[in-house]
């Protein structure tokens, strides 16, 4: 008997509970403002200025690599990803 009761009472506060949630929004309801595209000096199609950037692995010496864009002009195809917060370890 008291199983039953308190099962009655749990589902009673469960209902009003869930009653007296407010309901979000839709994603397809509310419009999003588009994000504004970051500022750059590169239009579509041009070639990308040369850079320089130091590899992840450590050679024998205790010296990183370091890598120009101009090196593979020409040779290969060439893409940067960036991953945040990927190698720190926390």
């Amino acid at each position: 008997m008291i199983k039953r009761v308190l099962s009655i009472a749990f589902l009673c506060a469960a209902a009003s509970i869930a009653a007296a949630q407010t309901p979000t929004p839709s994603p397809a309801a509310t419009p999003r403002a588009t994000p504004a595209a970051p500022h750059t000096n590169l239009k579509v199609g041009q070639a990308a200025p040369d850079f320089t950037l130091p590899s992840t692995i450590v050679g024998a010496d205790g010296r990183r690599t370091r890598y120009k864009l101009s090196d593979f002009k020409g040779k290969k195809n060439v893409v940067l990803a960036f991953y945040v917060f990927a190698f720190t370890g926390g």
